[in-house]
């Protein structure tokens, strides 16, 4: 596997405070730079910046996956296995409200994972997955 370049994403936020704090204290990402408009976190190492934009009235959107409604679009990292497993735990002691619990796709198999959906109190979707074998990350 490839040493692995950081991400930068930017999401659409309604209420910037909100959403910082989510970010700060739920997720603990430790905060970069802000303005009154936006704010970075360090998201396991990436860059992940809030933008205020004004609440839209757009729907959630799933597709089925494994008779699980995933939303779409959706975000996240992909964790080391262990690290997945304390950071799920961590936030179920938080009470986080998953669309999808944390749960394990392909036991036993090429690819076996583990994946959990959540929203951030704007509505964006989040996955977090780890890979039991990092280098099946891409395997089909």
């Amino acid at each position: 596997m490839q040493n692995v370049t950081p991400f930068h994403v930017a999401i659409p936020v309604h209420n910037l405070a909100e959403c910082r704090k989510f970010y700060n204290e739920v997720l603990e990402c430790e905060e970069g730079r802000s303005s009154d408009h936006w704010v970075d976190f360090n998201l396991f190492g990436h860059q992940l910046v809030i933008h205020y934009k004004p609440k839209s009235e757009e729907a959630l959107h799933t597709n089925p996956v494994d008779g699980k409604n995933v939303p779409v679009p959706h975000y996240g990292v992909v964790l080391p296995w262990e690290a997945f497993q304390d950071f799920s735990k961590k936030l179920e002691g938080k009470g986080v409200d998953f669309v999808i619990e944390p749960y394990i796709r392909f036991k036993g198999e090429v690819g076996e994972q583990a994946t959990m959906f959540f929203l951030d109190p704007a509505g964006n979707a989040l996955e977090f997955k780890a890979f039991r074998n990092m280098d099946q990350l891409f395997a089909k």
